[in-house]
């Protein structure tokens, strides 16, 4: 019965992993097999699930820190990331509280918004984008 229930977890684990993206339960897979080896040869109930712990905490432990280096690794910056840290110039005048603000910059003209509530910019200043929010550039005085 022990063997049984380890193989439809290995098996499972397996169809899960390739269901899913990315790296999720191959390391329970991993475990599952010392503890079906161990109910194969009549090992006790308690031998195979702490096995089974051992082995998948093991096995995350050690290959997690490659796994997460090798797979998705690449990081591609979008185009809109790259205005980050660069100077705008103000088209219309920056007010949270009244819900206005452009800027443009690189060629294009961007909805804006200050980070501080109280602080506007006035039309023809130079700002600094600070991050991107959604569609609009938060952004701050360049002074």
């Amino acid at each position: 019965m022990g063997a049984a229930f380890w193989l439809c977890a290995v098996i499972l684990f397996l169809i899960v992993e390739a269901l899913v993206p990315g790296l999720v339960s191959i390391w329970f897979a991993v475990g599952s097999v010392p503890a079906l080896i161990s109910a194969l040869v009549g090992g006790p109930v308690w031998l195979q699930v702490v096995l089974f712990l051992v082995c998948s905490i093991l096995a995350l432990v050690l290959t997690r820190p490659l796994a997460k280096k090798y797979v998705n690794s690449r990081v591609q910056p979008t185009n809109a990331d790259m205005l980050i840290g660069k100077d705008c110039i103000v088209k219309e005048t920056v007010d949270n509280l009244q819900g206005t603000g452009a800027v443009s910059v690189g060629g294009k003209v961007w909805t804006a918004r200050t980070e501080t509530e109280g602080e506007t910019l006035p039309e023809g200043t130079v700002a600094k984008v600070l991050r991107i929010d959604g569609v609009k550039l938060i952004v701050t005085s360049a002074r």
